[in-house]
């Protein structure tokens, strides 16, 4: 990979050769800016146009450095590829060169073998420490892991929402060599891997762009997490479409998350950074963009991403599975079932229906293809957004969640499962920060007040019993075993079935449909690509429901109960080409 320059990416420290660096900085609101170096040298930066301050310093990687505005405040450089320890300390540049790559032949996996395990760095441990899950996850079927957010964040743990110097691997994770060497052992294994960016909002400690560059935020465009980003300026434009690159073409990962894009108000920087990501990695190679988008914007899945996060998915299953319907679960009390079956036959349930704020909420997406999904029974946000952490099978009935995996991995969409998932990990998934002070009291609270409305938290000491998210408790709590378990196998089983008999069919998949067949009870249909039809029959009720068996049983749970299909039952049939109506 070429080494950029200043005109092609003009954020932050860019090695020359081995001896030579180029610092750039965008400061539209400074006077002065000076490069600080950790041995004492400080070195004017020239003022160039559009408020950019530029200079070449004969530094090799490994420098220490920061800029200094108007003599008066040191700050990080915002587009650090590594920190030496926190967002407020030293910068540090980096050789995007330097890591030997032993798998560079890799060209990642088409799409639709997508078969994701989502997992958070800290709570595994680090970098290093991932490494050692690869064997296992490949073996189960895994076929791509996704990373939770890397940026840079205050403190030693967080989720990773609160980045703030989105170029800057976590360095409590390990080095920027450390990552590169889990993609590449990834890759030797067969293994893709997503990172999850965000590019919708910074976090709350250590962002210092509006001291010199106010214009960076919309003031009058709000968000949750404060002032909107001004993706209509280049300049700003540029610095999250350069780090999309910067993952996927210096470290080699084989697609991004992209994070609540419905908190970013400007479509055409969506559409940029599809076209810029198309245009600008290797032909032949495999890149997929996925977004979170709670506006189910069908029209981004029709040509410059590959898929959505499927929240619809989740919570209908999850309203049928344990009869929870607070807060954003009322959305699908109303006929839970009815709402599957449009789901599985069309992939959002909301598309321009009304949620419970009276508002208007996604597009049409009966016409996109069933991998257009991704689907899940639980992530990071539905576990952790939970008072204390639970984890599904701590939530139902085990027949029950045994047939709705048998749907996610068995069915067309791309499913996805969470760290832990498959061995049934006893262990809590908190929501965990390490901020101080009182934003450490605000952070606190502010969690404890998101549960006022459900009802098993409407008393506010039983509020105060949730997990404090700054102790240190919490987060090693959150640490999950990964212990072999019997469960696993049913992963196994169902994976291997995936990939022999469904995965080779998946590209021109259509949906025909899906049924109510009783409260509780669904049944859908697809033409897979090579014209054979897949049926799953699901049965989340606790009553029998009178639906005869097609042939070519597949996999079946409980065993097989000829024309009914038993409470907490799956029956997947897959009939050949010619032998279906």
């Amino acid at each position: 990979m070429p080494l950029r320059t200043l005109e092609t990416w003009p954020h932050g420290a860019i090695m020359l050769d081995a001896q030579h660096t180029r610092f750039a900085l965008w400061a539209p609101d400074a006077f002065y800016v000076s490069v600080e170096l950790e041995d004492g040298k400080s070195i004017a930066m020239l003022p160039q146009a559009e408020g950019w301050f530029e200079t070449e310093v004969k530094c090799p990687a490994g420098t220490r450095y920061r800029f200094n505005i108007d003599g008066e405040m040191d700050v990080p450089d915002p587009a650090s590829r590594a920190q030496a320890a926190d967002v407020h300390g030293w910068s540090v540049v980096v050789d995007p060169l330097a890591y030997p790559w032993r798998h560079s032949h890799w060209q990642g996996r088409p799409w639709h073998e997508a078969v994701i395990y989502e997992l958070h760095v800290g709570a595994m441990g680090g970098y290093a420490e991932v490494e050692k899950h690869l064997p296992r996850l490949a073996e189960l079927g895994v076929t791509a892991i996704e990373l939770m957010p890397l940026a840079q964040f205050p403190g030693e743990r967080n989720w990773g929402y609160d980045g703030v110097l989105p170029y800057a691997p976590q360095s409590s994770y390990g080095t920027p060599e450390q990552l590169k060497h889990l993609v590449d052992c990834a890759h030797e294994h067969g293994l893709a891997v997503i990172l999850d960016v965000v590019y919708n909002h910074f976090g709350p400690d250590g962002n210092y762009l509006d001291q010199y560059a106010a214009g960076f935020f919309q003031e009058d465009v709000h968000t949750p997490w404060g002032a909107g980003i001004d993706f209509d300026r280049r300049e700003v434009r540029n610095f999250f479409l350069d780090n999309a690159l910067m993952w996927l073409l210096e470290y080699r990962f084989d697609g991004l998350r992209l994070d609540a894009v419905h908190a970013i108000d400007n479509p055409g920087f969506l559409q940029e950074l599809a076209q810029r990501v198309r245009q600008q990695v290797d032909t032949g190679r495999h890149v997929w963009l996925v977004l979170e988008n709670e506006l189910n914007q069908a029209s981004l899945l029709k040509q410059d991403f590959d898929a959505q996060w499927n929240d619809d998915f989740h919570n209908v299953l999850h309203v049928l599975l344990t009869g929870e319907t607070d807060a954003y679960y009322s959305d699908f009390a109303k006929e839970p079932t009815a709402q599957l079956a449009r789901c599985l036959g069309e992939g959002f349930v909301y598309q321009g229906h009304t949620t419970r704020h009276g508002h208007e909420r996604g597009e049409p997406s009966g016409d996109l293809p069933p991998t257009a999904f991704v689907a899940f029974l639980q992530n990071h946000d539905q576990i952790g957004n939970r008072a204390m952490g639970e984890r599904l099978h701590q939530l139902c009935a085990p027949q029950a969640l045994k047939a709705a995996t048998a749907l996610l991995l068995l069915s067309p969409m791309i499913p996805l499962m969470f760290m832990g998932d498959e061995v049934n990990a006893s262990e809590p998934f908190l929501f965990f920060t390490d901020h101080h002070g009182e934003l450490a009291e605000a952070v606190r609270e502010g969690r404890r007040g998101e549960f006022a409305d459900f009802a098993a938290f409407q008393d506010p000491e039983r509020r105060d019993r949730i997990p404090d998210p700054n102790a240190l408790a919490t987060f090693k709590q959150s640490s999950p075993a990964l212990a072999d378990h019997p469960h696993a196998e049913l992963y196994r089983h169902l994976l291997n079935l995936r990939h022999t008999h469904i995965v080779p069919h998946l590209p021109g998949t259509v949906a025909l449909g899906a049924q109510v067949l009783a409260d509780g009870a669904v049944s859908a249909r697809w033409r897979l690509g090579n014209s054979s039809l897949l049926q799953i029959d699901l049965n989340l009720s606790t009553t029998a429901v009178d639906h005869p068996a097609a042939a070519h049983v597949l996999f079946q749970t409980p065993a097989e109960h000829g024309a009914q299909l038993p409470p907490y039952s799956a029956r997947v049939t897959l009939s050949p080409v010619g032998e279906h109506p």
